[in-house]
């Protein structure tokens, strides 16, 4: 029986496509960066049709490099940028808009609008999601507004809404899939996590028609099957999550308690509640972690908009860096006596604060303050912003008393200065893994496992390896110091402060 698995991860820079073998270990990557579209301040966009082209290519490359046909592969795993709204044509696939990114803020004053009229309680208890501009729904409402003649169309079951998963699906099935998995439903604000199904209530505030929607399945399901004319055979897709939560399970964080945090153009930490639905206090989100044969996992998760994303503005928006990689080198050199912070909120702040509103600044510049300085600044500014989502949690999820070790992967963890600051901010034990492409691992498993090439997930979580850990380094009275001067330039940067 055919034992390899592909993996597509489509990103919000880049789409990539994993082949892995029997053993779990990479054979085979194929990956293209695509366009970033700013249509005004605040306003983020991809074009569908470069992300379907950009996946296929992937496939191919992988295909090649892993030196195999499509038919030596058993199952497909799909990944995905989460929240990033599709709306198409159901008779020939095509979008009648640009996609509108996870990113794109063009929807603010619409959740300010809604939380006036007192709206914001009744969406969180039923989506565990706040009203911010950065979830699905007010994005499908947006279009839907403002594209000419798209909302009859949709109520009459013309137009098609999904997230990256259901719009690739549905072009890999040619068309006869149109299907979603309960984590990326569970970001939409519009799925019920409680019941597992839309909301009519919630869709009737957004005036979205519920035939535009698809189909909710478990993370490990039947989602199709491709057609063979792409790849040469017909390959089953089995496993689908939304990027934090293949990671997640990646990271075989399956246990009540346990964290893993990822670095990537955001930043995105989840903590396992297990079968318990827990509301935040803290501004955190509750969500789906995972559904596997029809039980539901859930999870408290903050999602930071800019981390790797700042290490970029210093590369292209800047120029004071020619690769990422130099970051870590001149956050070493900076000089220790500067106290330069960076707010990132270039597209407002995520969690615990979420202001939409919200702009990047930076504080405690000198005459002397130069490329270490700012380099240092923003891979701090990752660590600080980790720190805030953590105590949270812990709030919200009182800990047995056991110290806190967190699971970290994405980009930046390949940085040892910053995994070493971030266990030094968070006075806690980093873990990294030794495979570092745990999201894309998580839908590989998902799919593996439901193929029957892959173990199921206690034999998964066992073979979970350490490739370091970090420990805490650094003074207290050091430590206590800049967090408190992070704290005061949040507090400089939110609207209200």
């Amino acid at each position: 029986m055919a034992g390899y698995v592909l993996a597509i991860d489509q990103g919000t820079t880049s789409s990539r496509a994993i082949v892995f073998d029997e053993n779990m270990k990479i054979a085979g990557v194929g990956q293209k960066e695509f366009t970033q579209i700013f249509p005004k301040s605040g306003w983020v966009e991809h074009d569908p049709e470069e992300i379907w082209g950009s996946v296929v290519l992937t496939i191919r490359q992988a295909i090649r490099k892993a030196g195999i046909r499509a038919s030596d592969i058993a199952a497909i795993g799909i990944t995905n940028q989460r929240e990033t709204v599709v709306v198409w044509e159901r008779e020939t696939g095509q979008a009648i808009h640009n996609a509108i990114v996870w990113q794109d803020r063009r929807t603010a004053g619409d959740c300010e609008r809604m939380k006036g009229e007192g709206l914001e309680t009744l969406f969180t208890e039923k989506t565990g999601l706040l009203l911010d501009p950065y979830f699905s729904g007010t994005k499908l409402s947006w279009l839907l507004k403002n594209v000419e003649g798209a909302r009859p169309r949709a109520a009459n079951g013309d137009l098609c809404f999904g997230t990256i998963d259901t719009y690739l699906i549905w072009r890999l099935t040619g068309g006869r899939s149109f299907v979603t998995d309960a984590t990326n439903a569970s970001r939409t604000l519009i799925y019920n996590i409680a019941q597992n199904r839309w909301d009519d209530d919630l869709l009737d505030i957004l005036d979205i028609p519920a035939a535009m929607l698809p189909e909710v399945k478990d993370c490990a399901d039947d989602f199709g099957v491709t057609d063979e004319r792409l790849f040469g055979a017909a390959i089953p897709i089995l496993g689908v999550a939304g990027d934090q939560q293949a990671a997640t399970m990646g990271q075989a964080c399956f246990e009540p308690g346990m964290i893993k945090s990822t670095y990537g153009t955001g930043c995105f930490a989840v903590l396992n509640t297990g079968s318990e639905i827990v509301p935040s206090k803290n501004r955190l989100l509750t969500t789906i972690a995972y559904r596997l044969d029809g039980e539901t996992t859930y999870a408290l998760e903050g999602s930071i908009f800019i981390a790797g994303a700042a290490v970029q503005w210093l590369r292209d928006g800047l120029g004071i860096i020619r690769k990422a990689e130099q970051t870590g080198q001149l956050a070493d050199s900076a000089d220790p006596e500067q106290a330069v912070y960076l707010v990132p909120a270039f597209t407002g702040l995520g969690a615990p604060h979420w202001d939409a509103e919200a702009r990047g600044a930076i504080f405690g510049l000198t005459r002397n303050t130069g490329p270490a300085e700012l380099s240092r600044a923003a891979l701090e500014a990752v660590c600080y912003q980790t720190r805030d989502l953590l105590d949270a949690m812990h709030k919200d999820w009182q800990s047995d008393g056991r110290q806190t070790v967190l699971r970290v992967d994405g980009g930046m963890v390949a940085s040892d200065w910053t995994m070493q600051r971030l266990a030094d901010l968070l006075d806690a034990p980093v873990d990294r893994p030794t495979i570092l492409e745990t999201t894309a691992l998580g839908a590989a498993w998902l799919a593996g496992s439901r193929a029957g090439v892959w173990p199921g997930r206690k034999e998964f979580a066992r073979r979970w390896a350490r490739q370091r850990c970090f420990e805490p380094q650094m003074d207290d009275d050091v430590r206590e110091a800049k967090i408190r001067g992070w704290k005061d330039a949040v507090r400089r940067t939110l609207t209200g402060g």
